[in-house]
């Protein structure tokens, strides 16, 4: 990796190739639960933009720039009523489209015509899965919203959360493409012990995944295999769709509950990771909701915060409890005796590692000119020069095909099977690994 291509995908402002690419794709801007109608607006930065999401009287929802065009108060502290926000310091008021809807100190004569100049940035949402979506790119280049499986489901079989991660973007996604390191750095001494749920001590015994990677029109999905205890093949079957969306295999057997990750960039330095997870065959229960509230996966134990990150307009988000400034509730005790780690959750151990790696100097972008990747490493690999050349053909004006071509309905699986090929496995649960078609379709 050079330093120019490492540059290349970790900056994702307005302008830069990244940043650019990111545009061209729906992306995960708030969950749903989060706006209420009438209810307070909630500040975001997405791709280094200050936006402020908000639920409308109507209940439609808008992500709209975060200060007034008047003289640049901040919304957040604007009144939420009938069908807009409504700025505290002089009274102008825009709805969900960023419209301005009323300008109170000028003249009634004159205040059409004064509103049809005065609106706001504002990008077209769509709600899914427990989540706003946004789409941020040209008008004209807006594709589809992707078939993904959780925006299918029926009310109540999907659970979606969000929290800051301190690190570029590409540090959390490289997590999700590493199969190799889930039999060390979620290892538990007695695998019986072990309260991650979803294949976790089947990976225990063989730490050096064979892996095999098939190249999509969404991105890519990859068989890692390990020999089990059982004599079988161990297969977990990783789905990448780009640019930052993943899908990670559950528990062996038939298909019932899927999940993954979207990692959308604050900015170059801090990313917001969006969880999600969703049942195929019924509702999720008590007994699931109160696991992913344990914090012991996927999401961390959170309190909902604000942050301000330098001198940018602060942000409200989840804020994880174990983190760098508690060195992520490390127990050394727990590492001797329980876990390799010593950390609680899943995600607290990976972002102990990712949070803290070697980085450039004055950021907190990896420095990857040093990194020495091994077979094990493929999928990172292919995903950097996938990237790479996506956000380089787009700066010399090809616009990329994946946003409109790009099928998401995939799943990700884990298997038990005597099958060694991964073709032949992919073969011989095609029907799993294909989302079926149902009534309720995104709407296009």
């Amino acid at each position: 990796m050079t330093k120019e291509d490492n540059h290349l995908l970790a900056s994702t402002r307005a302008g830069t190739p990244m940043g650019e690419l990111f545009r061209r794709f729906w992306l995960p801007a708030v969950t749903s639960a989060e706006l209420e109608r009438d209810g307070a607006p909630v500040r975001l930065r997405i791709l280094h933009e200050d936006l402020l999401a908000f639920r409308d009287s109507n209940g439609d929802t808008g992500i709209i720039d975060a200060f007034c065009s008047h003289r640049l108060a901040p919304l957040y502290f604007g009144r939420n009523e009938e069908c807009g926000i409504r700025c505290p310091y002089h009274g102008w008021k825009f709805d969900v489209d960023g419209n301005c809807v009323d300008i109170p100190s000028i003249p009634r004569g004159n205040n059409e015509t004064a509103r049809s100049r005065v609106g706001l940035k504002s990008y077209k949402t769509r709600e899914a899965g427990g989540v706003v979506w946004v789409y941020m790119g040209p008008k004209d280049r807006q594709p589809p919203f992707p078939r993904l499986e959780i925006a299918m489901v029926p009310p109540g079989h999907s659970h979606a959360s969000r929290w800051i991660q301190r690190s570029n973007w590409l540090a959390g996604l490289e997590g999700e493409l590493d199969s190799a390191h889930i039999s060390w750095l979620h290892r538990f001494y007695a695998p019986e012990a072990n309260p991650i749920k979803g294949g976790g001590t089947e990976t225990f015994d063989d730490a050096a995944p064979d892996i095999t990677l098939r190249e999509t029109d969404y991105g890519f999905l990859y068989g890692a295999r390990r020999a089990h205890a059982s004599g079988a093949n161990y297969w977990r079957v990783t789905q990448w769709m780009v640019p930052m969306f993943s899908l990670i295999p559950r528990g062996v057997g038939e298909f019932a509950e899927g999940g993954g990750r979207a990692w959308v960039p604050i900015d170059d330095d801090n990313v917001t990771t969006f969880n999600f997870y969703y049942r195929v065959d019924r509702p999720i229960n008590e007994d699931e909701k109160s696991y992913m509230a344990s914090g012991v996966a996927f999401p961390p134990r959170l309190e909902r915060g604000i942050v301000r990150l330098g001198e940018a307009a602060p942000i409200d988000t989840y804020l994880p409890q174990a983190n760098v400034d508690n060195d992520y509730l490390l127990d050394r005790a727990l590492q001797s005796g329980y876990n390799f780690t010593g950390i609680w959750g899943a995600n607290e151990q990976d972002r102990a590692l990712q949070e803290s790696m070697g980085m450039v100097p004055g950021s907190r972008v990896v420095d990857r000119t040093r990194e020495h990747l091994v077979g094990s490493d493929e999928a990172i690999g292919r995903m950097r020069r996938r990237l790479i050349g996506m956000a380089r053909a787009l700066a010399e004006g090809n616009e990329p095909a994946e946003p409109f071509r790009a099928d998401f309905g995939v799943r990700a699986i884990g298997k038990l099977s005597d099958i060694a090929n991964f073709d032949e496995l992919r073969s011989q649960h095609i029907e799993e690994f294909t989302v079926p078609q149902r009534s309720e379709e995104p709407a296009q």
